[in-house]
């Protein structure tokens, strides 16, 4: 048995003495750039799209032309060049419109652009990167497979070499934006004897002979997005599309979803911020025994504990992007935020539509699309079982985190002067 970790070795050691979460002016801006967006673009049209399943491409367009498919990639590579606490509120706001365009956030720029800003050579963030920042192609991330979720090292997915290039054959499943995708990163497996050892990333492109993709229906929410299933039928990939070096590819997978996990809790935060803001409205319009229901204490009781909720979630989001800002690694902090953000985001569903009461259960109101799409979070990107070990193997000095052969990039307005990055390998 391992000997018990010391206080300052341990999950509870203070990272710095001063964290100072007073939004700048450009977090504001970005506030309220981005809720203009959503009150213009999606609010006014999200009922019919969720009601009949609907996907308009032609948002995410003009998500590009705001600039908010690469929000946080540096200006160099086409981006925003966007902090981290500005990016968390980006998906805060989108998803307090709804999920869906905030899980375009997730794949498109957390889980496939920071993932080549962090792992990519120098040729391929300049071939796949730009585009995708600039918003001219449509990126995502396929790892998850018809019998492999959590168990990301048991990919069934195989890539055999073939000379100078490889040749993939497996499925991937439950993928956002697979129909729409331009660009696919891809996770499969050159020799499964090795487990995650063997896991290797590659950038493949639609149009690739053998690459073919289709559409999940039936979901229980996010309905005005798209999820779908790759199928990769001996799809010759080059060499030069492979990301990060053979064997690699499960890091690179983690890290990525690193990013994408903070995105999913930024987003969390959001829905929660919606369920509130439904039901502080609806708490002063009904009324019942002669006052608004908002006078009931167990009614106090529910938006006391939404509000609560909010607050936490946001502050741990908010300290995985400090850390993010200056290139700090943070699996453990991310981990906390998504794990808590995502559960309250369903329990503040839930409250809000035993607010509304009946009313809650039409869609009439936004309350029961809220609880629909809140329980995908607590699925995708790690469930919360398997946040709960995660957080259970940090306190208990069972897992640490090692160095990467690429770490992550700071937020660009962090990195001049950062000596932390001197030195510190970047795929090239």
């Amino acid at each position: 048995m391992p000997p018990a970790p010391s206080i300052a070795g341990s999950a509870f050691e203070v990272r710095t003495s001063v964290i100072d979460f007073t939004l700048t002016d450009e977090n504001r801006l970005v506030q309220q750039s981005v809720r203009a967006f959503a009150e213009a673009e999606i609010l006014p049209h999200i009922r019919e799209w969720d009601e009949k399943g609907e996907v308009h491409r032609e948002v995410f367009e003009r998500m590009a032309d705001a600039g908010l498919l690469g929000a946080p990639i540096p200006e160099a590579y086409g981006g925003a060049g966007m902090d981290y606490v500005s990016f968390a509120i980006l998906c805060e706001e989108l998803e307090r419109a709804d999920t869906a365009f905030r899980v375009v956030q997730s794949v498109h720029v957390g889980l496939n652009s920071l993932a080549l800003l962090q792992w990519a050579n120098e040729e391929q963030r300049r071939r796949w990167l730009v585009p995708q920042a600039r918003g001219e192609k449509l990126a995502t991330f396929a790892l998850t497979e018809p019998g492999v979720g959590t168990d990301a090292a048991n990919l069934q997915t195989t890539a055999r070499r073939d000379g100078a290039a490889y040749r993939l054959n497996g499925q991937k499943i439950w993928i956002s934006l697979a129909d729409l995708a331009d660009h696919f990163l891809v996770f499969a497996s050159v020799d499964r004897a090795k487990k995650h050892r063997g896991v290797t990333a590659f950038l493949l492109e639609r149009g690739m002979t053998g690459l073919t993709t289709g559409t999940l229906h039936g979901k229980l929410g996010i309905r005005a997005g798209n999820t779908g299933l790759i199928n990769l039928d001996d799809v010759v990939v080059p060499e030069e599309h492979r990301i990060g070096e053979e064997g690699e590819g499960f890091l690179v997978a983690m890290s990525a979803i690193d990013q994408g996990r903070f995105t999913v809790a930024s987003g969390a935060v959001g829905l929660a911020q919606a369920c509130l803001d439904a039901s502080l409205r609806y708490a002063h319009e009904r009324r019942t025994f002669d006052q608004e229901i908002g006078k009931h204490q167990l009614v106090q009781q529910m938006i006391a504990n939404m509000a609560k909720g909010i607050e936490m979630g946001r502050l741990l989001v908010w300290r995985a992007a400090w850390l993010k800002n200056q290139g700090l690694r943070n699996t453990r902090e991310t981990s906390l935020a998504k794990w808590h953000a995502t559960e309250h985001s369903v329990q503040a569903a839930l409250d809000a539509i035993q607010i509304h009461g009946a009313n809650g259960y039409s869609n009439e109101f936004p309350v029961e699309r809220y609880l629909r799409n809140s329980k995908a979070a607590v699925i995708y990107e790690g469930t919360s079982q398997l946040h709960t070990l995660i957080q259970a193997d940090y306190a208990l000095g069972y897992r640490e985190d090692r160095p990467l052969r690429c770490e992550a990039w700071p937020a660009q307005g962090w990195e001049r002067g950062n000596p932390r990055r001197d030195g510190v390998a970047r795929g090239s």
